[in-house]
């Protein structure tokens, strides 16, 4: 008997890597909270339109996307420049069109299909506080070097890899064609931005556009207004294969990535982050809200 429990765990354990059938999806999403909260919307969702749904959230970045080449995760959201920089090592500098236009081609060949881009892009941005922005009239990243141009005594906040990467800290002020000086940058751990910028100790800070922080510490993020930073359109990416025996699969999804945008995935963020609200009640909220449950 023993040995026949341990025989059928272990097919158990084989069949749960297996590539799913149809009707019955294997979602997954990375190890922090916007991963999160979007493999639980998606299970649930799917769930809700009579799909059996195997949720794997949690995973790492590289082991995730790895799964899914495998056949082993059916669908998970991914963003362009991710796959654009890590997955094809594509350097070049792109549009968001583009971006995405180009992991379309260069994923569709490995199998998998990029379904429609929200509206969310979690890309780096420079934020500054909304009573400061409503002072200073600055609202994107070219009033920024105007006005640091103009001699406006401003202070900068961002973590040690920004300031020193070859795409990071310096080629943006070439971009914009301004400079600060060194003194005037305070580099620290990413967290430590948000809280120096909340707490009026430096002017503006390098964040990421859907963390739930800005909208719960009342910061404005300056408009990019030259495309700078790479686009991170966040999107429903599925296997060729899977969508083939569902192929009301992408229209479902599609809907599902129309929803999203940069304040709405910052409002959810912020309520797990801050709120300290459950990812499943998260989830479900928002696609109730929506009539999608």
């Amino acid at each position: 008997m023993k040995h026949l429990m341990t025989t059928l765990a272990g097919l158990a354990f084989a069949g749960s890597l297996a590539t799913a059938q149809a009707n019955e999806i294997v979602v997954g999403g990375k190890n922090f909270t916007e991963q999160q909260l979007l493999a639980s919307m998606t299970t649930q969702y799917l769930e809700g339109l009579g799909y059996e749904v195997d949720s794997r959230a949690g995973m790492g970045s590289a082991v995730l996307r790895q799964a899914q080449e495998n056949g082993q995760i059916d669908l998970y959201w991914e963003y362009t420049g991710t796959s654009l920089i890590n997955y094809n090592d594509v350097t070049e500098s792109l549009s968001p069109e583009e971006t995405y236009q180009r992991v379309k081609e260069l994923d569709g060949e490995k199998g998998l299909v990029w379904l429609e881009p929200s509206a969310a892009n979690n890309t780096y941005a420079l934020a500054m506080r909304e009573e400061s922005v409503a002072e200073t009239g600055i609202e994107t990243l070219s009033g920024l070097a105007q006005a640091v141009n103009d001699g406006e005594p401003l202070t900068f906040a961002m973590n040690a890899e920004f300031y020193a990467r070859e795409d990071g800290w310096r080629p943006l002020q070439q971009a914009y064609d301004f400079r600060v000086s060194r003194g005037d940058v305070k580099r620290m751990d990413s967290g430590l931005v948000y809280q120096a910028l909340r707490d009026g100790e430096v002017d503006v800070g390098l964040v990421f556009a859907t963390d739930g922080r800005i909208p719960a510490f009342d910061f404005q993020v300056l408009e990019d207004d030259q495309g700078f930073f790479p686009a991170y359109a966040l999107t429903p990416v599925v296997r060729a294969e899977t969508l083939e025996q569902n192929p009301e699969l992408a229209e479902q999804m599609n809907a599902l990535s129309a929803l999203l945008d940069d304040a709405t995935m910052a409002e959810l963020n912020a309520r797990v982050d801050v709120e300290r609200e459950t990812i499943e009640d998260v989830a479900q909220s928002f696609l109730e809200a929506h009539e999608l449950l």
